[in-house]
């Protein structure tokens, strides 16, 4: 972390970086995820003395995140809805498509 960081953007960095290592992203990579996400956050805020355009202008990472949390996967996939089915017993399972699947199981 660069020094003069608030406690609030220390434990940001640390957060972000177990979550980026819990997700299988290498130490130090995981180091760097969350240097440049709280140093993008500490300029769009005004924290630091420097800042770029696309810092200051640009979706808020927290945002961001937000959004992709929402919006990636379309569910589980045929494989995992096939297993599913296959531990409750669904009969004719085998020839369903994600959709039927889905549907027979509930989801």
């Amino acid at each position: 972390m660069p020094r003069g960081s608030s406690p609030k953007r220390e434990r940001q960095y640390e957060h972000i970086k177990e979550s980026a290592e819990d997700r299988g992203e290498s130490p130090k990579r995981a180091e760097e995820i969350a240097a440049r996400t709280v140093n993008k956050e500490r300029a769009r805020s005004g924290e630091s003395k420097t800042a770029s355009r696309t810092s200051t202008r640009d979706m808020s990472s927290s945002k961001r995140g937000g959004q992709r949390s929402s919006g990636g996967a379309k569910g589980p996939t045929y494989d995992q809805l096939y297993e599913e089915a296959k531990r409750r017993g669904i009969h004719g399972r085998s020839s369903m498509n994600k959709s039927e699947l889905k549907q027979s199981l509930g989801h």
